[in-house]
């Protein structure tokens, strides 16, 4: 990710039409370093990023910077002239085969429209993606696209939505990738793919095959994406007047480690299942191989699912049944309705489907 050099000298500064101080000047380093009781070399080094500052000064500078709507006077000074034609790409982790694949479709859209594409990683941090979000505010990129499920946090919530119209008041852009709308009136693009309905069709084929002891390894409270998958599990369920058994749901990352301690776990306390359905494609790949350590067979003996349909998931064996969700169109998609909303209006909120892709993981209970 591209940095503001930080310098022992200030950086002179800006403050947006809401905040800043008194009499609507432009707010500089410092305003800033007075707002949060430290001296204005600090705040220098909390803009460049290139000298240690410690936590709790740092988030009160941030917190400064945000209070009087700082923003860099070398990007300031262009506010009424265009962006810097480029698209920020912001994400938990770019070696996951789920974010990379999106990121594919990201680059492969900002190049057909002559932007460059700029890579932001966050490693899971709610908090970084909103620095990371201010940062790109400053650098102007044209548009910052946010993929990956939202933390429904009402104070992370409330943040975004003072992005999504801080990006607009300076002709950019926030775009929402695998995350619901922030609400009416907030001024971003969002490209949803049925993430719900996947885990439905999903739950629903399992039942289909005569599994009523589905284990779901992988919820993480408070995460979008997680919840609206369980709702798609909880449903199917519902809908054939069955109930799942909450001692199978288990709380846990999205991460191959985490799938094979769950069934490792699973197998000791001796549970009653017959599938598993696994959060994602990794998770189900931990799975696997905690399965098969345990001399259990699959699928004669249990069944596996997972959900992403990432190139891994025909690597593993037996290749994985799973659902599959449209990387690469969900981050050009994103990318096309963000630097044409003036075009698009009526398009700027698009969900784009899911479907299950039945491999050898999973066969009917008892055939």
């Amino acid at each position: 990710m591209r940095r503001l050099r930080g310098e022992e000298t200030d950086v002179e500064g800006t403050a947006g039409k809401t905040g800043g101080v008194s009499g609507g000047e432009a707010s500089t380093v410092r305003d800033v370093a007075k707002r949060a009781g430290v001296s204005p070399s600090t705040v220098s080094r909390v803009l460049g990023g290139t000298y240690p500052v410690a936590t709790a000064t740092r988030a009160k500078v941030l917190k400064a910077m945000r209070e009087l709507d700082y923003v860099v006077n070398a990007h300031a000074r262009a506010l009424g002239g265009s962006t810097n034609k480029t698209v920020a790409f912001v994400v938990d982790d770019v070696t996951g085969p789920f974010y990379a694949h999106i990121a594919r479709g990201v680059e492969e859209q900002a190049s057909a429209e002559g932007r460059l594409c700029m890579l932001c990683t966050t490693h899971g941090d709610p908090q970084r993606v909103l620095a990371v979000v201010e940062l790109m505010r400053e650098q102007r990129a044209d548009c910052v696209i946010v993929v990956g499920g939202a933390w429904e946090d009402k104070a992370y919530q409330d943040r975004m939505t003072h992005f999504a119209h801080a990006l607009d008041r300076v002709g950019s852009r926030l775009g929402l990738v695998g995350r619901p709308p922030l609400g009416d009136g907030v001024p971003a693009t969002v490209v949803e793919y049925d993430n719900e309905g996947g885990a439905f069709a999903m739950t629903t084929h399992l039942l289909s095959q005569g599994h009523r002891r589905i284990a779901y390894l992988g919820r993480i409270p408070l995460l979008s994406t997680s919840r609206e998958r369980l709702q798609g599990f909880t449903s199917a369920h519902e809908m054939l007047g069955l109930s799942p058994d909450p001692r199978l749901i288990k709380d846990g990352v999205f991460s191959r480690s985490y799938g094979y301690q769950a069934t490792r776990e699973l197998l000791s306390s001796k549970a009653d299942f017959s599938a598993i359905f696994a959060a994602t494609d990794m998770v189900a790949a931990g799975v696997l191989q905690a399965l098969r350590e345990g001399g259990v067979r699959v699928p004669e003996d249990v069944s596996v699912a997972g959900y992403d349909d990432i190139p891994v998931a025909l690597d593993m064996f037996p290749q994985l049944t799973t659902v599959s969700v449209p990387h690469e169109e969900l981050g050009r998609t994103a990318v096309r309705l963000a630097l044409h909303r003036d075009e698009l209006p009526d398009s700027q909120h698009q969900v784009l489907g899911t479907h299950i892709v039945v491999r050898g993981s999973t066969r009917r209970r008892g055939k």
